[in-house]
């Protein structure tokens, strides 16, 4: 699975990422910086199948109608490693079972 990591989220999670199998990148190295979340999910809509994020507006804001790419947001206390890697196994389970054009949240809300 291509994931891409948003901008919000600590690049150490990419490491958890590896760890699972999983092709990623980077917003910022992936040339997507600053980009709003409609454009971001359009350029990644391309390329990527999976965008993990911790913005849970996000949802609210896009609609999903005919999309490629899904959403998975990791609603941690905050976007910092200590608080996201507790939810790195649910991570994985979602990823096996995401579907196309979804968004799907875990964690605590």
């Amino acid at each position: 699975m291509k994931i891409l990591i948003d901008e919000c989220l600590p690049d150490a999670l990419k490491e958890n990422l590896d760890a699972l199998g999983h092709e990623w990148q980077t917003v910022r190295k992936a040339g997507f910086g600053s980009k709003k979340n409609g454009e971001l999910l359009t350029l990644a809509d391309a390329q990527w199948d999976v965008l993990l994020t911790s913005d849970r507006n996000i949802n609210y804001r896009q609609n999903m109608t005919g999309r490629r790419v899904s959403i998975l947001i990791l609603c941690a206390k905050s976007n910092r490693m200590k608080d996201s890697l507790p939810l790195m196994s649910a991570c994985a389970k979602a990823l096996d079972s995401i579907e196309a054009g979804k968004i799907v949240e875990i964690g605590p809300l």
